[in-house]
């Protein structure tokens, strides 16, 4: 079974395309520096142009918190997390 992790993102209306480059780049980042990164989607809402959400896929916890700890999502983070109003992170497994 898969670790699934769902993020919503809500970003300030004047860093939304600042945002979206460089979730592009976290998502590309993710899937070809992390061997366990097996999906990173990004979506945008059409009701709130300001909200984001990712699914993202990984072989297990353990991948995911390495992903966590990897150099180019702490840069990402930091980088962003000025930008951002409101996240919300909920982990699953996928069936």
């Amino acid at each position: 079974r898969m670790h699934a992790v769902l993020v919503w993102f809500d970003v300030q209306p004047q860093r939304r395309a600042d945002f979206h480059e460089a979730m592009m780049v976290q998502a590309a980042n993710s899937l070809a520096l992390e061997s366990d990164c097996h999906y990173f989607d990004v979506c945008t809402s059409e009701q709130h142009p300001n909200r984001f959400f990712l699914y993202e896929l990984y072989t297990d916890a353990a991948a995911f918190q390495t992903h966590l700890d990897s150099d180019h999502f702490k840069s990402f983070n930091e980088k962003v997390t000025p930008w951002v109003t409101g996240k919300s992170v909920e982990t699953w497994k996928r069936q």
